[in-house]
């Protein structure tokens, strides 16, 4: 404590009695719970600072004691109520004197350190601690105090500099102790080993192996949720630490199991760093972000026992990333028609192309939209059904050979799926047993006389020997539907599908998610280029085996124009139609040589076969009349009638198949209709054409012939019918 003599020299100096009036803050404050339990003599210091603040003439009531940031760090002023509500009462002008056992007490930050200085010397507040009495608005004081604070936060730099190297060179020779994950214990010696019950590494095998064959975290979710299958987790605290606790799975458990590079048997430290950007303020654990395993502060392979491979573990790690839903990488299968999403690229653009559904999801085609990113149209289109349908005959091609050896190795693998449930079956009957037998066991050994707890005993032998005889029942369910090895008929299917690939690939049960996968598995890339706005269109695909194949499909195209072989066509159109060549016999001999249509690759028909000639000049409809009987008086073809009447030809021929005009077939070829109408009967035409759509529909809903005399009429308001 300060000497007398000093309180009456140069402390009598700077205590002016405007501070006198003021409170006397003594701020008390210890790093961790630790200290403040083992050092509680420096506690004991800070308290007497009270005492020290009555020396220099503060009453007792006038002394203010802020303890209430003990166990906190003083790195940072976020979490630190005392440290904030000083500053308060400092920034009021209620505070004459601050009284520390040092400064590092009050901040080890020179943020926080130089912004309670500044605060200090603008409303005259002095502070003091054992080595003596300091005014901030002073020069000295201040050079001094700012020292003060440099050091105590260089000290904090030595000692979190210290902590942390020894800390990663014990990470680097693998000897940082940690929590072991599912699966792993860590033995009292301090060494890590496989989990020795048989059912938490069966289930760590299990959840390996299915993520292998459905490829994303969601399916093998689902497929641990329909099998009932839990996870084995140890408790780590508490007063039942280290007891094995039975868990429903969870996206995130089965995210960070396949990502923990221990079930490779590695050990590494630093996969999760702190980045300053990201911290959020009063929140210490915030900012934490995964890095790469080069910027691991430690990677030892081999050290401890293994479920997979490292290979296998960085498969697992691609295929994750790979299922993101990114522009960069492919994305998991989904149930889209689409069947090559994520696969074909623009050969001019180099990026990947995206999926339109048009028809609710009837029908697709694959666009480049990288041009729209710069204000421009889309830079190529390709119908996906004429690029998947080619895609698909060169995977089916490609499987044949290999399809009686894949159908066998199925079938094996569906054996050796089937024996993992039936064991994992087994040990959980085998685990209720036993916790039923434990629990008659208690009971057993209770006293008779005890009811109270023979009772609570008696009660928990019943429950347990009920889940036991449950979960027999339904291990007789499961062993019913799924029997341990296939049935001769099961065996005949699989190698009778093998041998029919394409009605396999066709199959109902065979959904667009499982297609995608196995084309995943054979192709890498497909590169297409559209020649022009032709129907052309080369096709690049890349295996995954590295070979390549370069092609050209036939995509459809909106008009024959577009077609590259437009001008041949027309040629050839104009010299089978001088030949002397109908529609039917032009269509049959454009076939044989090889011209199509342009939305299909379809043969030609002969009804396009006159529009197309039509539309080039080559065939003129000839005028109705010429080459054909004269028509009798009041007749008329219907497209004269209609541009008589001023009617639409379509509204015509509605009349004709509701029994509205009278019409009669022409005799010989190419038998036209030819409609009846005198004037009176043009008259009843007009007013049916002008009348309402409603009583239009009246009559015929009454069976009745339509007269002008009813075509004015309205829809009488009463029940009975009117005459008409």
């Amino acid at each position: 404590m300060m000497q007398s003599s000093e309180v009456n020299g140069f402390a009598s100096t700077k205590l002016l009695p405007t501070h006198l009036e003021r409170l006397a803050v003594v701020y008390v404050r210890q790093s961790t719970l630790q200290q403040v339990s083992d050092h509680q003599e420096s506690t004991r210091l800070q308290y007497g600072l009270v005492n020290y603040a009555q020396t220099l003439g503060w009453s007792p009531d006038r002394i203010l004691v802020i303890d209430e940031d003990l166990g906190k760090s003083g790195a940072t002023a976020e979490g630190r109520s005392g440290f904030q509500r000083l500053v308060s009462e400092v920034s009021l002008n209620h505070v004459g004197l601050i009284l520390g056992i040092e400064m590092s007490r009050l901040a080890r930050s020179s943020k926080d350190w130089h912004q309670l200085l500044e605060v200090c010397a603008l409303f005259r507040t002095l502070l003091a601690d054992l080595d003596g009495l300091y005014d901030p608005a002073q020069y000295n004081d201040r050079l001094l105090l700012g020292l003060k604070g440099t050091m105590s936060e260089a000290e904090l730099h030595i000692l979190q500099q210290r902590m942390l190297t020894g800390k990663l060179n014990k990470a680097k020779r693998g000897e940082l102790l940690f929590d072991p994950p599912i699966g792993y214990i860590r033995r009292p010696s301090g060494e890590i080993t496989l989990d020795p019950d048989e059912q938490v590494q069966q289930v760590v095998k299990i959840i390996f192996r299915k993520f292998l064959d459905i490829g994303t975290l969601n399916g093998l979710l689902r497929y641990l949720v329909e099998q009932e299958i839990q996870l084995g987790v140890r408790v780590r605290t508490g007063s039942r630490r280290g007891e094995l606790e039975w868990r429903s799975p969870n996206r995130m458990t089965l995210q960070n199991l396949l990502k923990n590079p221990i079930y490779a048997g590695a050990y590494a430290y630093g996969k999760r760093q702190t980045d300053p950007r990201k911290k959020q303020p009063g929140r210490p654990s915030t900012g934490r972000v995964t890095t790469d395993s080069e910027e691991w502060h430690a990677l030892i392979h081999d050290q401890f026992p293994a479920y997979i491979s490292w290979d296998r573990y960085q498969q697992n790690l691609d295929r994750l990333e790979a299922n993101r839903l990114r522009a960069a990488s492919i994305g998991a299968a989904r149930h889209g028609s689409a069947l090559l999403s994520g696969l074909v690229f623009c050969q001019t653009c180099q990026c990947r192309m995206t999926v339109h559904y048009s028809g609710r999801g009837q029908s697709h085609e694959y666009l480049c939209t990288r041009p729209r990113n710069y204000g421009k149209t889309v830079c190529q289109q390709v119908p996906g059904r004429s690029l998947e349908s080619f895609v698909i005959q060169q995977i089916l091609a490609a499987l044949q050979p290999a399809a009686l050896e894949a159908s066998l190795q199925a079938a094996t693998h569906l054996e050796q799926e089937r024996v993992e449930l039936h064991q994992f079956w087994q040990q959980r009957m085998e685990r209720a047993a036993i916790e039923a037998e434990r629990a008659g066991r208690h009971y057993r050994l209770v006293e008779p006389e005890n009811r109270l707890v023979a009772r609570q005993l008696a009660q928990d032998w019943e429950d347990k020997l009920s889940m036991q005889q449950k979960l027999q029942e339904d291990y007789q369910r499961f062993e019913s539907q799924q029997p341990r090895n296939l049935s001769v008929a099961e065996r005949a299917a699989i190698k009778t599908l093998a041998h029919d690939l394409p009605d396999l690939w066709e199959a109902t049960t065979t959904t667009p998610a499982l297609r995608k996968e196995i084309i995943r598995q054979l192709i890498g890339k497909i590169q297409v280029q559209v020649q022009g706005m032709s129907e052309k269109v080369s096709l690049s695909i890349l295996w995954a085996g590295g070979t390549q194949l370069d092609t050209t499909i036939i995509r459809p195209v909106a008009r024959w124009e577009f077609l590259s072989f437009f001008p041949q066509l027309c040629q050839r159109l104009q010299q089978l139609r001088e030949a002397g060549y109908n529609a039917t016999e032009i269509s049959q001999q454009l076939n044989q040589e090889g011209f199509h249509s342009p939305k299909t690759v379809a043969p030609l028909k002969p009804a396009g076969i006159l529009s197309l000639m039509r539309r080039s000049g080559v065939y003129q409809r000839q005028p109705h009349g010429i080459g054909t009987a004269p028509l009798a008086a009041d007749e008329w073809w219907l497209p004269d009638l209609a541009r008589s009447l001023n009617i639409p030809a379509g509204t015509l021929y509605q009349w004709i198949r509701r029994g509205w005009l009278e019409v009669r077939k022409q005799a010989s070829p190419p038998y036209r209709l030819i409609a009846w109408a005198d004037e009176e009967e043009q008259q009843r035409l007009r007013q049916l054409h002008q009348s309402s759509y409603r009583n239009r529909m009246r009559q015929q809903w009454l069976h009745k012939p339509i007269r002008l005399s009813s075509l004015n009429e309205e829809p009488s308001s009463s029940t009975s019918t009117p005459s008409l």
